[in-house]
Order: C-alpha cells, then sequence, then structure tokens
C-alpha cells in the first residue's frame, strides 16, 4: 500500500500528457489520433479518481478530495457522486443496493445503450444517499462543470475546448460499458464476482485498470501496485478460475 513521493508524484501526472495530446492534434484537426489520445486521457483520469475514491493517491483526505474536485470538471460530472456510487458498490457488490453495477447484468449492446442514463442515475443515487458534506462536494462539482461548458460554448469560442466537452461527454456514456460491464459481466456465480487479466501486454496498456478482482479484495491498494496481488494471489491458489477481461 506504500507509495512513494516518486509514486504520488507520478499518479498525480500520469493522465497529463494524453490530455495535453489530445488537445494538440485536436488542434492539428487530427481528430482521429486527437479521440484515442483523449480515450487514453479518460482510462488514466478513472485511475486517478479509482484510487481518490479509496484514498490510495498517497494524499491527504482534503488534497485527495480537492483532485477529485479537478478531475470533475477536466472528465466532466462529479466524481464525488460516482464516489458515493463506488463504495457501495464494494459494500453490495452485484445485490439490488448496487446502482454502479446495473449494467452489469445487461447483454453487450444493451450495457451501451444504456451509457447516456448510467451518470444521470449516479448523480441521482448519490443525492439520496450523500451526507451533508458530500451533497457540497457534489453541488460545487456540478456547478463548476455548468460554469466551464457554459463559458467554453458562449464566451471562449475555442474548438480544441468544445472538442474536449463533446468526447468527455462520450466517455461518461461510455462508462457503463467500459468501466463497469467489461470487468463483472457474466461473474455472478464466480466466487469473485469479477474479471481481471493476466497478459503482461494487456496489463500495461490498460494501466493496471483492469485487476478488478484483486481491486475487490484489497480497495486500498494503490491501482500501480494492483499487478503485485496478482502475482500473490496466483501462488496462493493456482486452480481457482480466473476470468478474464479479454
Amino acid at each position: 500500500m506504500y507509495l512513494s513521493k516518486k509514486d504520488v508524484l507520478s499518479e498525480l501526472l500520469i493522465s497529463l500528457p494524453w490530455f495535453m495530446a489530445s488537445f494538440v492534434f485536436a488542434f492539428l484537426t487530427w481528430y482521429p489520433v486527437a479521440m484515442f489520445c483523449s480515450f487514453m486521457f479518460f482510462l488514466t483520469g478513472l485511475r486517478q479518481v479509482h484510487n481518490a475514491f479509496h484514498f490510495a493517491l498517497g494524499l491527504s483526505k482534503q488534497l485527495t478530495h480537492w483532485v477529485m474536485f479537478i478531475l470533475s470538471i477536466l472528465m466532466l460530472g462529479s466524481m464525488h457522486a460516482v464516489q458515493i456510487n463506488h463504495l457501495r458498490h464494494h459494500q453490495h457488490c452485484m445485490q439490488d443496493e448496487d446502482v454502479e453495477a446495473k449494467s452489469a447484468r445487461m447483454r453487450w449492446w444493451q450495457a451501451l445503450l444504456f451509457g447516456p442514463a448510467f451518470p444521470l442515475m449516479l448523480h441521482k443515487k448519490a443525492f439520496e444517499v450523500g451526507s451533508k458534506i458530500q451533497r457540497k462536494w457534489m453541488i460545487a462539482e456540478l456547478l463548476a462543470n455548468i460554469i466551464f461548458i457554459a463559458m467554453v460554448f458562449t464566451v471562449f469560442d475555442i474548438t480544441v475546448l468544445k472538442y474536449h466537452v463533446c468526447v468527455m461527454l462520450i466517455g461518461q456514456c461510455m462508462t457503463a460499458f467500459f468501466a463497469v460491464w467489461t470487468v463483472h459481466h457474466d461473474t455472478e456465480d464466480h466466487v469473485y464476482m469479477a474479471r481481471t487479466v493476466r497478459n503482461e501486454f494487456k496489463r500495461i496498456v490498460t494501466y493496471n485498470m483492469f485487476y478488478h478482482v484483486e481491486h475487490h479484495l484489497f480497495p486500498a491498494v494503490p491501482t500501480r501496485k494492483l499487478h503485485i496481488i496478482a502475482q500473490r494471489l496466483d501462488e496462493h491458489d493456482p486452480n481457482v478460475e480466473i476470468r478474464t477481461v479479454f
């Protein structure tokens, strides 16, 4: 669980190269490349907020809250709202109370179609069950979103900013499939109720984000160290069936 200062800095900056590259290629109107970079920014941004949800960034709780606030603006939506549902997901995994995992019980195409409704459902549930302090963070993040989007489309008139807002909205609509369905589908009957990866290349290109079995067993372990947990699990009991994401 320990993170060195170098690890902490790496986690805080891990999405920055993809974020900057997406803007550069969008400015050059190389949109296919820009969209790939935006996808990778969203993936690494999810890694950052995911660690923040479990206070596994190596920062104080107060600084972690501010990291979620900043990423709420960059990725759109309220990350505190997503955090509430994600922690409930760990508490009630794949049960009726687990709103986050609703798409995991769908077919793949249904999870894709469900995508636009997914963020709205998460925010609604978060406001219903969140504490007073959590609601304040959510309101602040959503207000910041409204101000940012309004300025992008009415004040700045900068094409790359409009591009960024549009691709982040698409990204939010894809999370029900990529962030939930891929790691939980068809696992209700499995001891772990989650999927994982074992291929080293797949591990690297997905930034450790698909070690979901390991994450559910040890949610306080930072994402960058989940491959160590995977090795220990395999050594502990190599006979347990491992269902992979891909």
